[in-house]
């Protein structure tokens, strides 16, 4: 191997130059995946509005018994208004997984057209709240016109990113998300947020997109997209060592159908840690 001489050798401008340069290409990147996310569900809800149906992902994923409202019982999808069940979006029903109790405080990661906000209001009652969280303007007054339709007056929508939620520290019981995280470019940063307004003994009932370890970065992107909730989802090792690094206990993450070939849809559960009286 031939080394260079200290003339080939690059400065410490250039260097600082070509990192500068990744950064903002990465930077670039998640950004453009945010918009591709947002603009894909900005049509979804306006489909929806205009009385038709939407989709998680691709042709090839499409609702079917793997994504959407399928995945509710009849009883729930009878609870709420049409428009909240053909907007329903995710691969699992998080409501089911939480265990809501009457007068918790549930907060709705990705929330869409409302159907688990509308959903969990009815579990906590009128002394708890339900909050969603959503980016999507189109999604946001498309629950909105849900919300008026189903007559909920616990709930609260509001707009905003799951990497930054708006919302105080140690506010929130519960913390649900349906097939939304896996679309996160900065999911270390949604699992801190989750964790920073819990309370400690508060908990996460999540369903999600979850790859099978052995497949790699390039294999997960062959089986879709971001758009489509597969590329972009962690594996199993991968999701619970970031909800352990977040501060996260009693960690379980369990698949229940696939979704692709090696990709899963998976019910994530985890405890925030009370906290310990000093010694």
């Amino acid at each position: 191997m031939t080394e260079q001489s200290p003339e080939q050798q690059p400065t410490d401008q250039q260097v600082a130059e070509q990192q500068s340069t990744v950064q903002q290409s990465t930077v670039q990147q998640s950004t453009d995946l945010r918009e591709t996310v947002r603009r894909r569900y900005a049509a979804a809800a306006v489909q929806v509005a205009e009385g038709g149906t939407a989709c998680c992902g691709p042709a090839a994923i499409e609702i079917d018994d793997h994504f959407g409202a399928g995945l509710y019982t009849g009883a729930e999808r009878g609870e709420l208004p049409a428009e909240a069940v053909a907007a329903s979006l995710g691969c699992g029903n998080p409501t089911a997984v939480a265990d809501l109790h009457e007068g918790e405080r549930v907060l709705d990661l990705g929330s869409g057209g409302g159907i688990d906000v509308l959903l969990s209001a009815r579990r906590v009652g009128a002394t708890g709240m339900a909050y969603g969280l959503d980016m999507t303007e189109e999604m946001l007054a498309l629950a909105l016109a849900n919300q008026k339709k189903a007559g909920a007056t616990n709930v609260t929508f509001l707009k905003g990113a799951i990497e930054a939620i708006p919302l105080p520290e140690a506010t929130i019981d519960v913390v649900i998300s349906n097939c939304v995280i896996n679309l996160s470019t900065d999911k270390r940063a949604v699992f801190t947020e989750m964790h920073r307004v819990l309370v400690p003994g508060g908990r996460i009932g999540i369903s999600d997109v979850v790859a099978a370890d052995e497949l790699t970065p390039v294999q997960r992107a062959e089986r879709g997209d971001y758009v489509g909730c597969v590329a972009g989802a962690l594996s199993f090792t991968e999701y619970g060592a970031g909800l352990e690094a977040a501060g996260f206990t009693a960690i379980e993450i369990t698949p229940t159908h696939a979704v692709a070939d090696g990709m899963h849809s998976a019910l994530v559960r985890a405890v925030k840690p009370r906290a310990t009286a000093p010694e």
